[in-house]
């Protein structure tokens, strides 16, 4: 796959996983929605600082737009901390909160059989 075909790939995919409508991001980024869906369909493609504005937008760095995320299966291995930073802020959150909570349960059970 392409460098374009995997940023359009990634782009929709993102976008999606953070919950936010072309609309949304368009409006984020200062430009139009027709303009995001045609990137998003590989009709058009953005300039570097259009890249760089919907980065921000998904809070995203905008190099992993570029990222091959189809490798073979063992070819991708990363660590734990790679996979936490890829998540979205909002999942990452909600993560460690969870973790958090279940801690804080096991301390108590333990403190107070």
């Amino acid at each position: 796959m392409g460098l374009k075909q995997n940023f359009v790939q990634n782009l929709k995919k993102i976008r999606k996983i953070e919950g936010i409508s072309q609309m949304k991001l368009a409006e984020l980024c200062e430009t139009d929605v027709s303009y995001i869906g045609q990137i998003e369909m590989g009709i058009r493609f953005p300039s570097i600082n259009l890249i760089e504005k919907i980065g921000q937008a998904l809070e995203v760095e905008p190099y992993r737009f570029f990222m091959d995320e189809s490798g073979d299966k063992y070819g991708n291995l990363e660590s734990a901390d790679d996979l936490l930073i890829k998540l979205p802020k909002r999942l990452r959150l909600d993560l460690m909160n969870r973790l958090n909570t279940a801690i804080n349960d096991c301390v108590k059970e333990t403190l107070n059989p």
